[in-house]
Parts: C-alpha cells; structure tokens; sequence
C-alpha cells in the first residue's frame, strides 16, 4: 500500500506569522532593525566580525563578486559538481568559470586539481560545501599559498553548510567571505533569503553598498527620526538586500539549528545503514567534518536514474537531483565546448544521482517506507 512523503517539509507555522504581523505593524518592511538584529545574531554564531542578510545565494554572491572587483578578463575557478548559480554569478559578470572536478568519494573540490587550473587570470575561488559538508579550508588556503597565489579570493558557497563544521572552525572562519541561502528547503529557511559573513571591515562596507545599488545608505538610514539624508552611489552593486517581512522568520531558527543537527544525523546514518551492501552509493563524509547533512543524495547506474525516479513517485516518494555537472549544461556546454570526459567525476555522478526525502519533521513511518521502496523496487535495477 503505498503512501505520500514529500520531498521536503518545512516547520514554519502560525506562530511565524506573529513575527511577521509585528513587522507589518511599523512603518518599515525592508531592510530595518529587525533585519540589523538578525546580523549581529549570525554574525555571533559564526564568530566573524560582520554579517549580512541578503536576498539569495545568488544574488548576495554577485554582490560579493562585484565588492571583489571582479570583472570581465579575471577567471573564477568552480567545482563542475554544485548549483548553476556557483558558476552564473562570475559569468554575469563577465568574467570566466574555470571548473574543476570533484573527489570521486566525497564529492568536493578536488584540491589536487587546482594547480593546473590556476592562473595569473584568476582572482577568486568558490568552494561548495555541497550536501551539508565542508571542505578542508586550511588545506586550500595552503595549496593556494604553495602556489604563490595567496592574493586569491575565497568565496564560500555555503548554501548547504549553515551548522557544519571542520575540525575547529565552520565557514567564514577560513576564507574572505561565506554566503549562505535561506531557500525554501534549506536547514534555516525563510522561503528565499540568504546571508554573508566576513571578518574584513573594508569587504563589508563594500558589501552593504553592493547588495543596495551601490548606494551608500539603506532606507532606514535615509530616514532617520523623522528626517530625510541624502545618499550617494559610491560603486556599482546589484539589488540584494533582504526585507524585515521575511528576517522575522529567522532568529528563532537560528537559534535552535543544532539542536535539529542530531535528528538529520539520525536520518541519515539510517539511510547509509539500510542501504549498506547494496549497489546504491552514497557520499563519503570525512571524520573532521560536522555535516549539516542539508540533504540525502544517493546514486544508481546512469541507464536506470529516471526509471528510478518514476518508481519512487509512483509510490508517493518525493525526490529530487542535486545536481548535474554544470560544464556540461547546454548553456557552458556550447559556450566553452565541454564534454562528459573533461570533469568524468562529476559527469558520471551527475548522471546517476537521486535525492532522498530528509528533514527534521520526518517520521520514522515515513523513511521506513522509503526504504522499502528502495530495497524493493529500486535495488533490483541497479
């Protein structure tokens, strides 16, 4: 008898809209205190001098990219395995994705790759901490230093990473900057939103004034005890800031993350159990690492992924793919020419992955059921 688990559920509820209602009941609803607050807090959990809300990932990454001076002529080295958007925000800007493959086992950055793909073109480097697990940052800021390129920007894609860690530290700790997205599937979510945090002062103020047009004061600065100031554009920027409306759904999330860490653990270390000595993979996590474990990935042969996908949805099964390798999306594909054999990890990978349902509201009814599809229906293709 089958029955319905979706792909993902949110915990945001009545109490949320009280938060949002406060909101609505003063005369600012875009970036103001309630968003400033929000900052301090993030910035304290992450123990990094600044922080900032932003609109998305995407956009608060651009905004950093634009505060970096990044242009057309520089080059901006990707992971192929992540999110498009990893890649877009140095190609909206003119400048070129230079990817990378991925470890085979864990599915990050392959920092044994990195010397060939650095040169006096690049200035920046996205990192993904993809599926809740972090990179060794240590390690990259060592192998950019043997190279003679310690002058490289580190921009953290931290999308998925919000309470994981490496060893002693947890993003922002060991780059330039971290962004973070508050999506609607994302451990801390307020349906779209994100965050950045950084410990240069100079980084930061050119940050606020990227994520505003380039302006060089908010709304609620500009209005002021009953009072109007000027502003001026003092570089340009992109519009990227997050409104009061949804930073009021974040404090309290924020605040409890850890305590859904073990819940996600538990998921997730019964995936792998149930799953164990059968043909379906499943990313390695490094003993220094704290997943956020953001989502669970598994992979099956290429030839049976969609058949796959159709089974577990005809069985009430929500699933998802993250990701596909982005180099050889159509549009990168007939820009730069790339092909399956220039990244096959990241190709062969993004061929055969399937996102399992995974959330902290989970009952144990419904990742039994999904299990037994998988054992059931799934196993016998692979």
């Amino acid at each position: 008898m089958s029955r319905q688990v979706p792909f993902y559920r949110h915990g945001l509820g009545p109490a949320d809209a009280e938060k949002i209602a406060k909101v609505l009941a003063t005369p600012i609803l875009t970036s103001g205190n309630v968003g400033k607050a929000v900052e301090v807090q993030i910035a304290q959990f992450f123990g990094t001098n600044y922080a900032g809300l932003t609109s998305s990932w995407t956009n608060g990454a651009l905004a950093a990219l634009m505060a970096l001076n990044i242009g057309p002529g520089d080059e901006v080295i990707v992971p192929a395995m992540t999110f498009i958007s990893s890649a877009n925000i140095a190609e909206m800007l003119g400048a070129k994705p230079v990817f990378i493959d991925v470890e085979p086992d864990t599915l990050l950055m392959s920092l044994d790759a990195l010397p060939e793909a650095v040169t006096p073109r690049t200035k920046a480097i996205v990192p993904v901490h993809i599926y809740g697990q972090m990179l060794d940052m240590r390690r990259l800021r060592s192998v950019l230093a043997g190279l003679g390129r310690p002058d490289i920007k580190i921009v953290e894609d931290s999308a998925h990473c919000f309470e994981g860690r490496y060893e002693d530290y947890g993003p922002g700790n060991q780059s330039d900057i971290a962004l973070f997205s508050f999506y609607a599937t994302k451990n801390v979510t307020c349906g779209e939103g994100g965050a950045f945090v950084c410990d240069s002062e100079d980084l930061y103020q050119k940050m606020m004034q990227t994520r505003l047009h380039g302006m060089s004061a908010s709304a609620v600065d500009r209005y002021q005890e009953g009072s109007y100031r000027h502003w001026d554009m003092a570089r340009l920027g992109t519009k990227a800031n997050l409104p009061d409306l949804l930073a009021a759904l974040l404090p309290n999330q924020i605040a409890t993350i850890r305590e859904q860490l073990p819940l996600r653990q538990a998921f997730a270390a019964r995936y792998e159990q149930e799953l164990h000595g059968t043909p379906i993979r499943i990313a390695a996590v490094c003993q220094q690492v704290v997943s956020a474990r953001h989502i669970f990935p598994i992979h099956v042969k290429p030839t049976v992924r969609d058949q796959a996908i159709a089974l577990l949805n005809e069985a009430g099964i929500g699933v998802a793919v993250n990701f596909r390798s982005v180099p050889t999306m159509t549009y990168y594909r007939k820009k730069y020419s790339y092909g399956p054999c220039d990244f096959p990890v990241s190709y062969e990978w993004g061929e055969g992955e399937i996102t399992l349902p995974m959330f902290p509201s989970m009952t144990q009814e419904e990742q039994d059921y999904v299990i037994k599809v998988i054992r059931d229906r799934i196993v016998p293709l692979c």
